[in-house]
């Protein structure tokens, strides 16, 4: 397994995940109480990719020490998306604003450290 390969990967899937949550951030800081099923959906199967991706690799090669740290912080993320999702958005409640706003900054500051591993591991390659 190539490790700048999977963590470009990772990073791509990651990046649109990301743009689905600005979306759904967008819709709840502009009324709406919980953005459509589709979207949060999509959001989710992109960053669980990612994380899946990121998991085999830790396991199998090892990651460096941001992305690491990342994955952790992914893994955070991923708790506070799962929460979002099955105690708010699913009974159709209003999602908090002040977790979304705490699940978004793990998940951002998780995003700059793979970044910056990424960017390491390929350009040792």
């Amino acid at each position: 397994m190539e490790l700048a390969l999977v963590l470009k990967t990772s990073t791509v899937l990651l990046a649109l995940g990301a743009l689905g949550g600005l979306t759904m951030a967008g819709m709840r800081f502009a009324g709406q109480p919980h953005p459509p099923a589709w979207l949060a959906m999509l959001h989710g199967v992109a960053a669980a990719a990612a994380l899946t991706l990121l998991l085999y690799a830790a396991a199998v090669t090892g990651l460096p020490g941001l992305a690491l740290a990342a994955l952790i912080l992914f893994l955070l993320a991923a708790a506070g998306g799962a929460v979002l999702n099955l105690c708010y958005h699913w009974k159709m409640l209003a999602l908090p604003k002040w977790l979304v706003v705490v699940h978004a900054a793990v998940a951002v500051v998780g995003f700059v450290l793979l970044v910056i591993a990424t960017w390491a591991a390929s350009s040792h390659t």
